[in-house]
């Protein structure tokens, strides 16, 4: 566009009355030469006065050409996602009942509800704008009320509002996915449609990550964190979007107090409803959850198996102690068998011994009566008493041993003189030895 030159001339102000330059004026400088500049005529009005000019349209012409050329180019540089279309019902809304009305809807967002940026919620209510902007129908002869432009404001004041956003996302169960009844888990997959479920409630957590559902193939310390973390959950969700509207300042304090009263006590039963019902859902969720079934059956296995290992050891201690007993008994009744055995053995040899004993006696008082006690006709009684004395003295002073052997040096002989020969011998050898004394069993010799 060319550039016009224009000369404007501004007449100096008149002096205020009584004025005199000797004592009102006051030299601060020095005036600058006069300069002439060149004004370009620039903006968007100056734009605006030049179309109206070159079409010689009047304001509220260009103003109906405007919107539609700019409703025109905002669908001509949409961004190819199909629009929502809208139910004729809520274009009869009523801007008094915006607190029933879906601002996400109005605004034709549903698919994106409380997931919708900032940036998604300006460009709906452009669209919306333009396309229910109250000059755009007249522009078009349509006569109609803008009551539901006005819900398309609100809904945009509200959800471009966090504080207030947040206050209707709370209560938005539009976003909410519905836990799956018997027959849905019959046919789909368990774990995918709780994940909905619990990927929808996740929405009002203070705290995040939020552990997700997971599948079949969850580990138990997945799974547990999981419950844990739901059964603790620490939800931000409020309802005084549903408040009751508290009286204005001009209305009774009483009844004021008395409204905010009663929008505490309503939210905190709310609260504890919500509470509830997220219980519930954690309730029956767990219920036919089969990770928690097979991990209880694991645990009891391993439970079973450590029981079982214990009785067993203390079943194979309790043997290896009877064993163990068993053998010492046994131990020690053989050795008390054994040295009974050898007690009775030992009596045996003894007897036995002493029976030798007397039978080698026998043998030695026998053998002096085979020799007529020494006499050489018939032995009186005193000399039968003196030899078998002899014998007796001779028998005290020599063991068991001594006897045998003088029995058997002595069994056979039937001669008085060979038999008087090994009686001499033994005598001299006691004798000899110390037990007796010289001229001691002196029949003998």
């Amino acid at each position: 566009m060319a550039s016009v030159t224009q000369v404007v001339t501004l007449p100096l102000p008149v002096l205020p009355e009584g004025w005199a330059a000797d004592k009102d004026f006051k030299a601060v400088g020095k005036l600058s030469g006069a300069v002439q500049r060149s004004i370009e005529p620039v903006g968007p009005h100056f734009l605006a006065h030049a179309r109206r000019a070159r079409h010689k349209r009047t304001f509220s012409e260009d103003d109906r050409i405007q919107a539609q050329e700019s409703a025109k180019n905002v669908e001509d540089i949409d961004d190819g996602e199909e629009s929502e279309p809208e139910d004729p019902m809520m274009l009869q809304s009523q801007a008094k009942d915006w607190k029933t009305q879906d601002h996400y809807k109005v605004l034709g967002l549903s698919k994106y509800r409380y997931k919708a940026t900032e940036e998604q919620i300006k460009k709906a209510h452009r669209k919306k704008v333009l396309k229910h902007h109250p000059d755009k129908k007249a522009a078009l002869g349509r006569a109609e009320d803008d009551q539901f432009f006005k819900c398309i404001q609100k809904a945009t004041d509200i959800l471009l509002d966090p504080t207030r956003r947040r206050q209707f996302d709370s209560v938005d169960e539009e976003a909410d996915v519905e836990p799956p009844n018997k027959k849905q888990l019959q046919k789909g997959d368990f774990y995918k449609l709780w994940s909905k479920v619990f990927k929808s409630e996740a929405r009002f957590s203070k705290t995040h990550p939020v552990p997700t559902f997971g599948d079949a193939n969850s580990t138990k310390e997945h799974v547990d964190d999981f419950y844990n973390f739901w059964y603790n959950f620490d939800s931000w969700r409020s309802f005084e979007y549903l408040d009751e509207d508290v009286p204005d300042d001009g209305e009774s304090r009483d009844h004021k107090r008395h409204v905010e009263r009663k929008n505490q006590n309503s939210r905190k039963k709310k609260k504890a409803e919500d509470n509830a019902r997220l219980r519930k859902l954690l309730d029956d969720a767990s219920a036919g959850d089969e990770r928690i079934k097979r991990f209880r059956q694991e645990a009891n296995a391993a439970k079973n198996k450590k029981k079982f290992e214990k009785e067993a050891a203390e079943k194979k201690a309790a043997e290896e102690a009877k064993a163990k007993k068993e053998a010492e008994e046994k131990a020690k009744a053989d050795a008390e068998a054994a040295a009974k055995a050898d007690r009775e053995a030992g009596k045996k040899a003894k007897e036995a011994a002493k029976n030798a004993v007397k039978k080698n006696k026998r043998v030695l008082k026998g053998s002096v009566k085979d020799a007529n006690y020494f006499a050489s006709g018939d032995a009186s009684a005193a000399q039968i008493d003196a030899v078998l004395g002899d014998v007796e003295l001779v028998q005290g002073k020599i063991d068991a041993d001594e006897i045998a052997a003088l029995a058997g040096k002595l069994n056979g002989l039937t001669v008085a003189g060979e038999i008087k020969g090994v009686w001499s011998a033994e005598v001299k050898r006691l004798v000899d030895a110390g037990k007796l004394k010289d001229g001691e069993a002196k029949t003998l010799v």
